[in-house]
């Protein structure tokens, strides 16, 4: 199978930050082309192992011919991340069995380069976006069916477009003479109902097109999900890796990472902890790292990617915590 024209954003500094070892078992839950996996299992001896998952069929089995020469050291599955303690204890991996979980929550390029697969407003294809193309709902259900009520708040949400309310009007005034079918109609149309901005790096439709993707692919719900999971599965001194492309899910992944560092949810008029809460992660550092200018230029969709780290504490997890 030849492979596409994809770079992994923040290899070096992804891998570096697993802190690999060699008998360590390892968890990628977005493999994607397989760049940070392939970056994973160059580094495992005899007693390590990788498990991927990826719910793209067309990505698992380019992960599986890419890895092939590890043996049974990786394993490649094809999963939602958000169910990676099922597919983890499929393997014989119990909760506090893996020394390290990566999620790049990003869009490979062989996919965004894909017309047919209908995820980029910058090539003609079908409005379908969907990362499992067995799922019943595309992109196009979405914008034909549902209320305008609906998809402004679908904008807003999953997007963060300040212009919502008119994008999502503009939508339903043109959906009425006829459907949404192709993915540059829908491009054109919520250029034309916000404008384009002279000198602007981003093109109109692109929170729009990032909103439906993620509805989707109900993205946010399996970020939710994966997280709380990966403490879970996670060893003391596991560490958690997570690159995030939009504000929206590194606003989860902060909030998650930080509610899980704090030793105490007392109301501060108490004046004593009763909660006896404690921290089950703590940040390697307050900021997210960020790519390199060099890393940038050489692949500009790597610009808006923020990763954070955070080690896993040899506290007991509890639901109620970090969520």
């Amino acid at each position: 199978m030849a492979e596409p024209r994809h770079q992994p954003v923040l290899l070096k500094e992804a891998v570096d930050s697993l802190q690999v070892a060699q008998d360590g078992a390892y968890l990628d839950g977005t493999a994607g082309w397989g760049g940070h996996a392939a970056a994973i299992a160059s580094q495992l001896g005899e007693g390590g192992f990788l498990l991927a998952l990826d719910q793209d069929e067309t990505a698992v089995a380019a992960v599986r011919e890419r890895l092939a020469g590890h043996g049974p050291r990786v394993r490649v599955m094809r999963s939602k991340f958000g169910q990676m303690e099922a597919q983890a204890q499929h393997c014989g991996y119990a909760a506090g069995s893996f020394s390290g979980v990566l999620l790049d929550l990003g869009i490979g390029s062989h996919q965004l380069d894909d017309s047919e697969r209908g995820f980029s407003f910058l090539h003609d294809g079908p409005l379908d976006m969907r990362f499992d193309r067995t799922a019943d709902v595309s992109a196009a259900d979405l914008v034909n069916a549902e209320a305008e009520a609906e998809l402004t708040e679908l904008l807003r949400s999953q997007g963060g477009e300040p212009r919502a309310r008119r994008i999502a009007r503009a939508i339903v005034r043109r959906r009425d003479e006829r459907p949404f079918t192709r993915t540059t109609d829908l491009a054109e149309v919520v250029s034309r109902a916000v404008g384009g901005r002279r000198g602007a790096k981003k093109h109109p439709a692109t929170r729009t097109f990032q909103a439906l993707r993620m509805a989707v692919n109900h993205e946010l719900d399996e970020l939710r999900a994966a997280l709380p999971a990966a403490l879970r599965l996670l060893a003391p001194g596991g560490r958690l890796v997570v690159i995030s492309f939009h504000s929206v899910e590194d606003s989860t992944v902060k909030r998650f990472m930080r509610e899980a560092e704090r030793p105490c949810v007392c109301p501060p008029d108490l004046g004593t902890c009763v909660c006896k809460r404690k921290p089950t992660l703590k940040l390697e550092r307050r900021k997210a790292i960020k790519p390199s200018a060099e890393e940038v230029e050489r692949n500009p969709r790597a610009r808006s990617a923020r990763m954070r780290v955070a080690v896993r504490t040899r506290n007991p997890y509890s639901p109620d915590r970090a969520e």
